[in-house]
Protein backbone atom coordinates (compact mmCIF):
# COMPACT_ATOMS: atom_id res chain seq x y z
CA UNK A 1 0.00 0.00 0.00
CA UNK A 2 1.55 3.21 -0.74
CA UNK A 3 1.05 5.96 1.72
CA UNK A 4 1.45 9.80 0.85
CA UNK A 5 4.09 12.21 2.80
CA UNK A 6 1.79 14.37 3.82
CA UNK A 7 -0.69 12.02 5.48
CA UNK A 8 2.68 10.75 7.87
CA UNK A 9 3.77 14.42 8.51
CA UNK A 10 1.11 15.07 11.44
CA UNK A 11 1.85 11.51 12.70
CA UNK A 12 5.89 12.05 12.82
CA UNK A 13 5.21 15.34 14.03
CA UNK A 14 2.94 14.41 16.97
CA UNK A 15 5.61 11.43 17.79
CA UNK A 16 7.90 14.00 17.91
CA UNK A 17 6.23 15.50 20.56
CA UNK A 18 5.73 12.73 22.49
CA UNK A 19 9.32 12.47 24.62
CA UNK A 20 8.85 15.78 25.13
CA UNK A 21 5.61 15.64 27.20
CA UNK A 22 6.66 12.48 28.92
CA UNK A 23 10.05 13.63 30.19
CA UNK A 24 7.86 16.90 31.96
CA UNK A 25 5.48 14.49 33.47
CA UNK A 26 7.76 11.96 34.51
CA UNK A 27 9.74 14.27 37.65
CA UNK A 28 6.32 14.83 39.76
CA UNK A 29 4.71 11.56 38.68
CA UNK A 30 7.51 9.47 40.38
CA UNK A 31 8.24 10.75 43.41
CA UNK A 32 7.17 8.98 46.80
CA UNK A 33 8.58 8.49 50.75
CA UNK A 34 11.11 6.06 49.97
CA UNK A 35 12.38 6.09 53.12
CA UNK A 36 12.10 6.98 57.20
CA UNK A 37 14.82 7.19 59.79
CA UNK A 38 13.47 7.39 63.71
CA UNK A 39 15.16 10.40 65.81
CA UNK A 40 14.94 9.26 69.12
CA UNK A 41 14.88 12.13 72.17
CA UNK A 42 12.95 15.25 72.80
CA UNK A 43 12.16 18.74 71.01
CA UNK A 44 10.52 20.59 68.41
CA UNK A 45 12.13 21.33 65.17
CA UNK A 46 12.49 23.63 62.51
CA UNK A 47 15.16 23.99 59.35
CA UNK A 48 16.94 21.57 57.73
CA UNK A 49 20.66 22.03 55.72
CA UNK A 50 22.39 20.15 53.36
CA UNK A 51 26.18 19.81 52.93
CA UNK A 52 26.58 18.77 49.17
CA UNK A 53 30.59 17.95 49.94
CA UNK A 54 30.35 15.55 53.39
CA UNK A 55 27.18 14.09 52.35
CA UNK A 56 25.84 15.42 55.49
CA UNK A 57 21.94 16.53 56.82
CA UNK A 58 21.92 18.74 59.38
CA UNK A 59 18.42 18.52 61.06
CA UNK A 60 17.69 21.06 63.66
CA UNK A 61 15.98 20.05 67.51
CA UNK A 62 15.15 21.95 70.28
CA UNK A 63 18.79 22.55 71.95
CA UNK A 64 21.10 20.48 69.10
CA UNK A 65 21.60 19.80 65.62
CA UNK A 66 21.67 16.05 64.55
CA UNK A 67 23.77 15.20 61.82
CA UNK A 68 23.04 12.41 59.35
CA UNK A 69 25.01 10.69 57.17
CA UNK A 70 22.38 10.48 54.08
CA UNK A 71 24.18 7.55 52.27
CA UNK A 72 25.16 5.38 55.39
CA UNK A 73 21.24 6.54 56.17
CA UNK A 74 22.13 7.49 60.10
CA UNK A 75 23.44 9.81 62.85
CA UNK A 76 26.74 10.06 62.73
CA UNK A 77 27.26 13.19 65.01
CA UNK A 78 25.50 16.04 67.55
CA UNK A 79 26.23 19.39 67.80
CA UNK A 80 25.11 20.15 71.45
CA UNK A 81 24.21 23.43 72.87
CA UNK A 82 22.46 25.40 70.04
CA UNK A 83 19.70 26.78 72.34
CA UNK A 84 16.67 27.51 70.53
CA UNK A 85 18.28 26.28 66.93
CA UNK A 86 16.33 27.36 64.17
CA UNK A 87 18.74 27.09 60.82
CA UNK A 88 22.12 26.04 60.33
CA UNK A 89 24.31 27.88 57.48
CA UNK A 90 26.73 26.41 55.39
CA UNK A 91 29.97 27.71 54.31
CA UNK A 92 32.45 25.05 52.05
CA UNK A 93 34.92 27.26 51.45
CA UNK A 94 35.51 27.87 55.18
CA UNK A 95 34.79 24.65 55.77
CA UNK A 96 32.43 26.06 58.99
CA UNK A 97 29.13 25.50 59.64
CA UNK A 98 26.84 28.23 61.83
CA UNK A 99 23.99 27.56 63.61
CA UNK A 100 20.95 30.27 64.77
CA UNK A 101 20.19 29.92 68.44
CA UNK A 102 17.09 31.76 68.92
CA UNK A 103 16.83 31.18 72.65
CA UNK A 104 20.71 32.83 73.85
CA UNK A 105 20.61 34.84 70.39
CA UNK A 106 23.88 33.52 69.56
CA UNK A 107 25.72 31.50 66.63
CA UNK A 108 27.58 28.70 67.12
CA UNK A 109 30.09 27.73 65.01
CA UNK A 110 30.91 24.27 64.03
CA UNK A 111 33.95 22.70 61.52
CA UNK A 112 32.67 20.84 58.80
CA UNK A 113 34.73 17.77 58.70
CA UNK A 114 35.38 17.08 62.24
CA UNK A 115 31.27 18.11 63.18
CA UNK A 116 33.39 20.24 66.95
CA UNK A 117 32.30 23.39 67.79
CA UNK A 118 34.76 25.62 67.35
CA UNK A 119 33.29 28.89 68.78
CA UNK A 120 30.24 30.61 70.09
CA UNK A 121 29.29 34.57 68.62
CA UNK A 122 26.90 36.51 70.79
CA UNK A 123 25.69 39.27 70.15
CA UNK A 124 22.92 39.00 67.70
CA UNK A 125 19.85 40.48 67.50
CA UNK A 126 17.11 38.95 69.59
CA UNK A 127 15.44 35.24 68.53
CA UNK A 128 17.95 34.78 65.05
CA UNK A 129 15.96 32.83 62.94
CA UNK A 130 17.10 32.46 59.47
CA UNK A 131 20.64 32.12 58.64
CA UNK A 132 22.51 32.37 55.52
CA UNK A 133 26.12 32.33 54.32
CA UNK A 134 26.94 35.05 51.66
CA UNK A 135 30.25 33.67 49.42
CA UNK A 136 30.51 37.08 47.79
CA UNK A 137 31.39 38.94 51.08
CA UNK A 138 32.38 35.98 53.36
CA UNK A 139 29.73 37.08 55.84
CA UNK A 140 27.27 35.28 57.58
CA UNK A 141 23.76 37.00 58.27
CA UNK A 142 21.51 36.05 60.67
CA UNK A 143 17.61 36.86 60.41
CA UNK A 144 16.31 38.31 63.92
CA UNK A 145 12.55 37.79 63.87
CA UNK A 146 12.28 39.75 67.42
CA UNK A 147 14.27 42.69 66.37
CA UNK A 148 13.57 42.70 62.87
CA UNK A 149 17.23 43.16 62.24
CA UNK A 150 19.94 41.15 60.28
CA UNK A 151 23.04 40.64 62.19
CA UNK A 152 26.07 40.79 60.15
CA UNK A 153 28.96 38.21 61.16
CA UNK A 154 32.69 38.51 59.66
CA UNK A 155 33.61 34.64 60.39
CA UNK A 156 37.29 35.73 60.17
CA UNK A 157 36.74 37.72 63.69
CA UNK A 158 33.86 35.20 64.52
CA UNK A 159 32.17 39.10 65.49
CA UNK A 160 29.67 40.38 64.93
CA UNK A 161 30.34 43.42 63.06
CA UNK A 162 26.92 45.33 61.80
CA UNK A 163 23.16 45.51 62.02
CA UNK A 164 20.92 45.87 58.97
CA UNK A 165 17.27 47.41 60.25
CA UNK A 166 14.70 45.45 58.29
CA UNK A 167 11.11 46.93 57.78
CA UNK A 168 9.22 43.79 59.73
CA UNK A 169 10.11 40.29 60.76
CA UNK A 170 12.14 38.63 59.01
CA UNK A 171 11.81 34.84 57.97
CA UNK A 172 13.73 32.48 55.56
CA UNK A 173 16.70 34.22 53.48
CA UNK A 174 18.88 33.47 50.12
CA UNK A 175 22.25 34.22 48.60
CA UNK A 176 22.77 34.55 45.24
CA UNK A 177 26.22 34.50 45.11
CA UNK A 178 26.84 38.11 43.35
CA UNK A 179 26.36 40.00 46.80
CA UNK A 180 22.77 39.87 47.23
CA UNK A 181 20.68 38.40 50.35
CA UNK A 182 17.03 38.46 50.42
CA UNK A 183 14.54 37.51 52.97
CA UNK A 184 11.24 37.30 53.15
CA UNK A 185 9.42 39.94 55.76
CA UNK A 186 6.71 37.70 56.92
CA UNK A 187 4.07 40.46 58.93
CA UNK A 188 4.84 43.04 55.87
CA UNK A 189 4.18 40.15 52.73
CA UNK A 190 7.61 41.87 51.38
CA UNK A 191 10.51 40.81 50.10
CA UNK A 192 13.87 42.70 50.53
CA UNK A 193 17.10 42.97 48.92
CA UNK A 194 20.06 43.55 51.18
CA UNK A 195 23.65 44.52 49.62
CA UNK A 196 26.03 42.48 51.59
CA UNK A 197 29.01 45.16 50.21
CA UNK A 198 27.34 48.11 51.76
CA UNK A 199 24.91 46.17 54.16
CA UNK A 200 22.30 48.17 53.26
CA UNK A 201 18.56 47.03 52.20
CA UNK A 202 18.67 48.06 48.27
CA UNK A 203 14.89 47.48 47.69
CA UNK A 204 11.91 46.57 49.56
CA UNK A 205 8.94 44.42 47.12
CA UNK A 206 5.28 43.72 47.64
CA UNK A 207 4.61 39.82 47.33
CA UNK A 208 0.89 40.48 47.57
CA UNK A 209 -1.07 38.43 46.99
CA UNK A 210 0.99 36.03 48.98
CA UNK A 211 0.10 36.15 52.76
CA UNK A 212 2.82 35.65 55.69
CA UNK A 213 5.71 34.46 53.39
CA UNK A 214 8.00 32.08 55.00
CA UNK A 215 10.32 29.82 52.99
CA UNK A 216 12.31 31.38 50.10
CA UNK A 217 14.56 29.84 47.32
CA UNK A 218 16.41 31.05 44.44
CA UNK A 219 17.33 30.12 40.96
CA UNK A 220 20.52 32.09 40.55
CA UNK A 221 20.79 31.65 36.66
CA UNK A 222 17.56 32.83 36.00
CA UNK A 223 17.51 35.36 38.84
CA UNK A 224 13.96 34.13 40.34
CA UNK A 225 13.20 33.54 43.84
CA UNK A 226 10.38 31.80 45.23
CA UNK A 227 8.17 32.58 48.15
CA UNK A 228 5.65 30.08 49.88
CA UNK A 229 3.30 31.75 51.46
CA UNK A 230 0.59 31.34 53.73
CA UNK A 231 -2.86 31.34 51.62
CA UNK A 232 -1.47 28.18 49.61
CA UNK A 233 0.15 30.75 47.49
CA UNK A 234 4.00 30.56 45.45
CA UNK A 235 4.95 33.75 44.73
CA UNK A 236 7.48 33.67 41.81
CA UNK A 237 9.69 37.23 42.21
CA UNK A 238 12.57 38.91 39.33
CA UNK A 239 15.46 39.11 41.55
CA UNK A 240 16.90 41.93 39.56
CA UNK A 241 13.59 44.16 39.43
CA UNK A 242 11.71 43.03 42.00
CA UNK A 243 8.55 42.42 39.51
CA UNK A 244 6.47 39.47 40.25
CA UNK A 245 6.10 37.03 37.48
CA UNK A 246 4.15 34.47 38.36
CA UNK A 247 1.97 32.43 41.33
CA UNK A 248 1.37 29.47 41.48
CA UNK A 249 -0.95 27.25 43.85
CA UNK A 250 0.21 24.95 46.68
CA UNK A 251 -0.73 23.12 49.99
CA UNK A 252 -1.41 24.46 53.37
CA UNK A 253 0.80 25.21 56.37
CA UNK A 254 4.21 25.41 53.94
CA UNK A 255 7.66 26.64 55.52
CA UNK A 256 10.70 25.87 53.45
CA UNK A 257 10.65 25.75 49.83
CA UNK A 258 13.84 24.48 47.45
CA UNK A 259 15.08 24.85 44.00
CA UNK A 260 16.59 21.82 41.86
CA UNK A 261 18.66 23.39 39.02
CA UNK A 262 19.43 20.42 37.08
CA UNK A 263 15.51 19.41 37.12
CA UNK A 264 13.82 23.03 36.67
CA UNK A 265 11.72 21.94 39.78
CA UNK A 266 10.85 23.74 42.70
CA UNK A 267 9.06 21.80 45.80
CA UNK A 268 7.00 23.50 48.61
CA UNK A 269 6.90 21.22 51.82
CA UNK A 270 3.00 22.11 52.88
CA UNK A 271 2.94 20.62 56.74
CA UNK A 272 -0.30 20.98 57.01
CA UNK A 273 -1.16 19.20 54.03
CA UNK A 274 0.65 16.82 54.46
CA UNK A 275 1.98 17.15 50.99
CA UNK A 276 4.94 18.64 48.74
CA UNK A 277 4.09 20.54 45.86
CA UNK A 278 6.33 20.20 42.91
CA UNK A 279 6.71 23.01 40.59
CA UNK A 280 8.12 23.09 37.00
CA UNK A 281 9.69 25.43 35.78
CA UNK A 282 8.72 25.44 32.10
CA UNK A 283 10.50 29.21 31.41
CA UNK A 284 11.39 31.80 33.73
CA UNK A 285 8.05 33.07 33.43
CA UNK A 286 5.93 30.29 33.14
CA UNK A 287 5.29 26.97 35.75
CA UNK A 288 3.11 24.59 36.12
CA UNK A 289 2.56 22.04 39.02
CA UNK A 290 3.52 18.93 38.10
CA UNK A 291 2.50 17.01 41.10
CA UNK A 292 1.23 16.77 44.23
CA UNK A 293 3.15 14.36 46.67
CA UNK A 294 2.05 13.17 49.70
CA UNK A 295 4.31 12.86 52.77
CA UNK A 296 2.98 13.29 56.64
CA UNK A 297 1.45 16.25 58.13
CA UNK A 298 3.52 18.56 60.41
CA UNK A 299 6.75 17.71 57.80
CA UNK A 300 6.65 21.69 56.79
CA UNK A 301 10.60 22.09 56.24
CA UNK A 302 12.85 20.23 53.62
CA UNK A 303 16.46 20.35 52.33
CA UNK A 304 17.50 18.72 48.88
CA UNK A 305 20.28 16.74 48.00
CA UNK A 306 21.28 17.39 44.55
CA UNK A 307 23.24 15.33 43.54
CA UNK A 308 20.41 12.09 44.08
CA UNK A 309 17.72 14.91 43.71
CA UNK A 310 15.88 13.59 46.91
CA UNK A 311 14.32 15.20 49.30
CA UNK A 312 14.93 15.30 53.02
CA UNK A 313 12.13 16.89 55.88
CA UNK A 314 11.45 16.24 59.08
CA UNK A 315 7.98 15.14 60.47
CA UNK A 316 6.52 13.71 63.54
CA UNK A 317 3.04 12.57 65.03
CA UNK A 318 1.64 15.73 66.87
CA UNK A 319 -0.40 15.44 70.11
CA UNK A 320 -4.05 16.96 70.69
CA UNK A 321 -2.80 19.36 73.52
CA UNK A 322 -0.59 21.87 73.10
CA UNK A 323 2.79 23.44 74.41
CA UNK A 324 3.11 26.73 76.55
CA UNK A 325 3.77 28.70 72.66
CA UNK A 326 0.43 27.15 71.15
CA UNK A 327 1.94 24.53 69.28
CA UNK A 328 1.04 21.45 69.27
CA UNK A 329 2.55 18.65 71.47
CA UNK A 330 4.49 15.87 69.87
CA UNK A 331 4.19 12.44 70.39
CA UNK A 332 7.51 10.84 72.58
CA UNK A 333 9.44 8.60 69.84
CA UNK A 334 7.32 9.90 66.54
CA UNK A 335 10.17 11.92 65.29
CA UNK A 336 11.67 11.20 61.80
CA UNK A 337 13.63 12.19 58.63
CA UNK A 338 11.25 11.53 55.44
CA UNK A 339 13.51 11.02 52.47
CA UNK A 340 11.25 11.10 49.10
CA UNK A 341 12.63 10.86 45.51
CA UNK A 342 11.31 8.57 42.34
CA UNK A 343 10.93 5.05 42.91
Amino acid sequence: MQLRLSSLIPALLALACLPQVAAAAAPGATYQVLSRLPLAGAGGWDYLSFDAQHRHLFVSRGDRVLVIDVDQEKQVGTIADTQGVHGIAIAPDLQRGYTSDGKSASVTVFDLGTLKTVATITGTGEKPDAIVYDSASHHVFTFNGKSGTASVIDPAKNAVVGTIALPGKPEFAVSDGAGHVYANIEDKSELVQIDTTSDKVLHTWSLAPCESPSGLAIDTAHHRLFSVCDNRTMAITNATNGHQVATVAIGDGPDAVVFDAAEAMVYSSNGESGTITAVHEDDPDHFTVAATIPTQTSARTLALDPKLHVLYLSAARLGATKQANGRPTIEPDSFSILTVGRH
